[in-house]
């Protein structure tokens, strides 16, 4: 059989970084809702060897499977970073080794690796997830072993772990400013589509919370499996309920086949908008940029932000990764939270993961997106909401922005129409 498009991407996307045997791709995804944690206590000696002239830290990410279309670039900007990083002399006169392994877009998988970074390799950091049944797997790993996790992607908020940084947006950083933004824009009503799983289920749970306090109508709601290929009764539904605008937390590759076939059905963003939060400029080109131009993102940061910091960052990643080759907000967030680390080991002068925990508030990196702080309460970053419009080019074009960066509220503790969420 003919390789789709979006299969044949993803193998050129794969041969951008080496990757160990492709495993096994297994699509089960673990399902629930964000939930506070209470502080685990763990035991686990770390065997982490801090007594040589190197220090290893792991990278997780899908490189094969129905995510491998947005996770191969995320592991790219983790080694560009390491890669800076030991040119400019390492973490406390230590190179970084990296060690690479493969989630395979398979929850259960990432937590098996997650183990064996942690027990097996020994290393001090894992940077890496993407879905959020992916670091819901990996979080009792990272809690009972007594690791540190960077999470790397914007997701559905309602957590918190000593052992994870959160350095992707929370809820009140990219979807609350998405929603104002559509409020403001006049629209009154919504159909939400998403994949069914973690994120989207609870992600769609607050997008209802805050319709029903704003005076927006809900019109529907499709989750569809990850993965699935298969959007024309979706499509139909969405064309017959007139919403002013669609909701879309689709992960990986299924956005391609929802976007074709919403162009295939007529619908343009000038008649019905789509917002989406997990698509970026990697994303458009396997979507085809004609079926999805005029669509809206909400994000932190993308690769048109003018700023001396970005372009270098720009530059840097096209000269490592091949020229044609986008930059996009999941993978600067990989590349701020290494520098993240770095920073945060040097002010404890530690890898000890106590030290780390306790040196890390108020850390802040110059990221492309602007600066990020780290709020030593909840182990999240400070970010700067922007959403932004697709444009012919391919790239996207921040159209309104949060004009500073928004400190991070995970628990939505100051929206009152949020009152009745966990």
């Amino acid at each position: 059989m003919q390789d789709s498009p979006g299969r044949d991407r993803t193998r050129r996307l794969i041969k951008a970084i080496t990757i160990p045997a492709t495993l096994a791709l297994s699509v089960a995804l673990v399902s629930g809702c964000g939930s506070r944690d209470s502080d685990p206590v763990s035991n686990a000696k770390s065997c982490v060897d801090t007594s040589k002239d190197t220090i290893k830290v792991g990278s997780l990410h899908s490189l094969t499977g129905t995510m491998a279309i947005s996770e191969v670039t995320v592991a790219n900007s983790t080694k560009l970073a390491v890669d800076q990083i030991n040119a400019a002399g390492g973490v406390l006169g230590k190179k970084i080794e990296l060690v690479l392994e493969d989630g395979a877009s398979d929850p259960k998988t990432f937590a098996e690796k997650a183990e064996k970074l942690i027990s097996s390799d020994c290393v001090a950091a894992v940077f890496g997830g993407w879905t959020s049944s992916s670091r819901k797997a990996m979080k009792p790993k990272f809690e009972n072993l007594n690791s540190l996790l960077y999470y790397p992607v914007q997701y559905e908020g309602l957590e918190d772990s000593k052992n994870i940084f959160y350095t992707g947006a929370t809820t009140n950083q990219q979807i609350v400013p998405a929603l104002d933004y559509l409020k403001q824009k006049g629209i009154t009503s919504l159909y939400l589509v998403g994949s069914d799983y973690v994120f989207p289920q609870t992600a769609n749970r607050e997008i209802k919370a805050y319709a029903k306090a704003n005076g927006i109508e809900i019109k529907g709601e499709d989750l569809a499996p990850l993965g699935s290929t298969d959007f024309s009764t979706i499509v139909n539904k969405v064309r017959n309920s007139k919403a002013g605008a669609v909701f879309n937390t689709l992960n990986g590759d299924s956005n391609v086949a929802f976007f074709r076939e919403y162009a295939n059905a007529g619908l343009k963003a000038a008649d019905m908008p789509v917002v989406s939060v997990s698509i970026a400029e990697e994303e458009v080109a396997g979507i085809g940029v004609q079926n999805i131009v005029g669509q809206l993102t909400a994000w932190n940061y993308y690769q048109t932000v003018d700023t001396p910091v970005n372009k270098k960052f720009v530059a840097d990643y096209k000269a490592a990764f091949g020229q044609e080759k986008p930059t996009s907000d999941p993978m600067e967030a990989a590349y701020a939270s290494v520098f993240l680390w770095k920073n945060t080991v040097e002010k404890a002068k530690s890898f000890a993961v106590a030290d780390i925990q306790a040196a890390a508030d108020g850390v802040s990196f110059e990221a492309p997106e602007g600066t990020v702080t780290i709020d030593g309460a909840n182990h999240h970053i400070t970010k700067t909401a922007r959403i932004g419009e697709i444009r012919s080019d391919g790239l996207i074009y921040t159209v309104w922005d949060s004009g500073k960066a928004v400190t991070p509220d995970p628990y939505l503790k100051s929206y009152e129409w949020a009152a009745g969420l966990k």
